[in-house]
């Protein structure tokens, strides 16, 4: 007989985005185990007046104030509840209206409506790899002392999370993320000067946003997860290592110290990692396609091209010296992409503007939160002074 289990309501910060998208679709194919309490966006007020009349939640907040009039109005005949602003979205994240936060919000702007969960016991999903880059080793303090599970949605640290289950006394000797290589595998600087932001944005195995699609092209996506996996998993920069895997069947893969390798292996589908992490620790049966063994005939892995593409290497450089340096490279990068997003500088200065930042913020080995929020706001500043925005 199957267990009867209580429905897990849910509040998806960063509805709108492509992770948010997805996690309705999860919620709305089982509508017996999920509800959709509350959604926000920042500025999407099309699609999450949509999205609220299709679910019907508990709550919605929109980030941009002057969209809150457009919400209400097209809601009005409903009993959802709406806000706006940046303090809404903390305020609803401190509220006892769900069970599971999924922090889908792209970049700094989810880490406020994140620490606000925590700090209120809430479980997260965290889809937000930007909360753990910027401020990792608070985050994971706090998370301890309010006894507040963090469960990866990124396919590579849920792939890790799923491999590590029942492993708790056995010592992990290296985990291995892996990496499609983006648009642009094997290509060379020559090449990738001319590169426009339509080509980068085609990304050959994902469906993703903007931001995550750039990130994904430069190496810098892989360059955060390393920073993430660091916190999420208690691992030393010396544990992880970065493998080029143009098929994204093999997500990552974990090596214990007696040499077995542990790895998960699935199609590419975001579902997949969110539907895993809102129903954790149950599996949930769905209907989308199978892996088929028999027509992947061919893994092949490589070493990433740190000297092409650099952010990589600027981002090992940032896990390995630790302190603000992860948060400075990420404000930097956030401006870059902004910047090559609006055709306001090229595909490799992004890199240039990330280093000049990295090497003109000072250095503080053992920041508290005020000090991440200043260097955070430094970095945002120099960068777009050096791009003139």
């Amino acid at each position: 007989m199957e267990e009867q289990r209580i429905k897990k309501r849910i509040a998806i910060f960063g509805s709108t985005g492509s992770i948010g998208r997805q996690a309705l679709e999860v919620i709305q194919s089982h509508p017996d185990l999920f509800t959709a309490e509350v959604l926000t966006a920042f500025s999407n007020d099309a699609l999450l007046i949509e999205q609220a009349l299709a679910v019907n939640p508990n709550i919605v907040v929109i980030g941009d104030p002057a969209k809150y009039g457009a919400v209400k109005d097209a809601l009005a005949e409903t009993d959802i509840k709406v806000f706006a602003g940046d303090e809404a979205l903390e305020e609803v994240a401190a509220m006892d209206v769900y069970d599971l936060m999924l922090a889908a919000i792209v970049g700094f702007a989810g880490f406020k409506p994140t620490i606000k969960a925590i700090e209120n016991g809430k479980a997260i999903g965290l889809a937000n790899k930007e909360t753990l880059v910027v401020a990792g080793d608070i985050v994971m303090n706090m998370a301890v002392e309010n006894r507040v599970p963090i469960i990866p949605v990124d396919s590579e640290h849920s792939a890790i999370f799923q491999c590590l289950i029942g492993e708790v006394r056995n010592k992990i000797e290296k985990v291995y993320l892996t990496a499609s290589g983006g648009p642009f595998i094997g290509r060379k600087p020559n090449y990738l000067v001319n590169v426009k932001r339509e080509h980068a944005l085609q990304h050959p195995n994902w469906e993703m946003g903007a931001k995550i699609s750039i990130d994904s092209a430069t190496l810098m996506n892989k360059g955060l997860e390393m920073i993430e996996a660091k916190w999420l998993f208690n691992l030393e920069p010396d544990q992880i290592d970065v493998l080029i895997h143009p098929q994204s069947a093999i997500h990552s893969m974990v090596q214990f110290e007696d040499g077995s390798v542990k790895a998960q292996i699935g199609l590419p589908d975001m579902r997949l990692p969110i539907q895993y992490a809102m129903g954790f620790p149950y599996r949930i049966k769905n209907d989308h396609p199978r892996f088929d063994f028999k027509r992947m005939n061919n893994l092949s892995f490589e070493e990433p091209d740190t000297k092409t593409f650099r952010n990589l290497a600027l981002a090992i450089e940032a896990l390995e010296k630790g302190g603000n340096l992860p948060c400075v490279m990420n404000a930097a990068n956030e401006i870059a992409v902004y910047a090559f997003l609006r055709n306001r500088i090229g595909f490799l200065e992004m890199t240039d503007v990330i280093e000049k930042v990295m090497s003109q913020v000072a250095f503080i080995q053992k920041p508290s939160l005020a000090d991440y929020f200043d260097s955070d706001a430094e970095a945002r500043t120099l960068a777009a002074d050096i791009i003139k925005l």
